[in-house]
């Protein structure tokens, strides 16, 4: 678990400063994890790890496909999934999207511009419900950098409040 936190907080640092994380820190990830799984728990706690990655990489999928989330966001979900026991993935993913929400109103407030982007909101659904299809989330087809929220972080306090013992 301690690799785990140093890789995150790299991964924290790039999508902070470059709005990316790289491929290489995801895969280290993966590398320190798998073997650390198998000789903590056994062979079947490996192959765990990597369905729980696959899992929860998949059912992220669909949200990076409408642009709500960056491809990045949900191979890092994926792969932090799989360091925890399966019974604890779902609150991680709460807790790492509550205290994404709590960002967001935050920024919100700062830009005062929470109408705006509720307006926004409800226009993108309004559409969705009018074609029958799921839609790009972006504003007139760019993302604006004070809308912009990097989920390493909420999912790097998440983490530690998993191993403090919150949840």
């Amino acid at each position: 678990m301690a690799a785990l936190c140093v890789l995150l907080t790299a991964a924290c640092w790039y999508d902070y400063r470059k709005k990316k994380i790289p491929n290489y820190l995801i895969m280290a990830m993966i590398l320190a994890g798998v073997p650390w799984r198998f000789l903590e728990e056994g062979p079947w706690a490996a192959v765990q790890f990597v369905l729980q990655v696959i899992l929860i990489g998949g059912l992220l999928y669909p949200l990076f496909k409408i642009g709500a989330i960056g491809a990045g966001d949900v191979k890092l979900f994926g792969v932090v999934a799989g360091y925890l026991p399966f019974e604890k993935i779902l609150i991680f993913l709460f807790v790492s999207l509550l205290i994404a929400a709590i960002i967001s109103l935050v920024k919100l407030w700062q830009n005062k511009n929470f109408r705006e982007r509720l307006h926004y909101l409800a226009e993108y659904f309004a559409g969705v419900l009018k074609s029958g299809n799921w839609q790009l989330y972006l504003e007139n087809g760019k993302e604006s950098p004070e809308i912009r929220l990097c989920l390493s972080g909420p999912a790097l306090l998440s983490l530690l409040l998993y191993l403090g013992g919150i949840y």
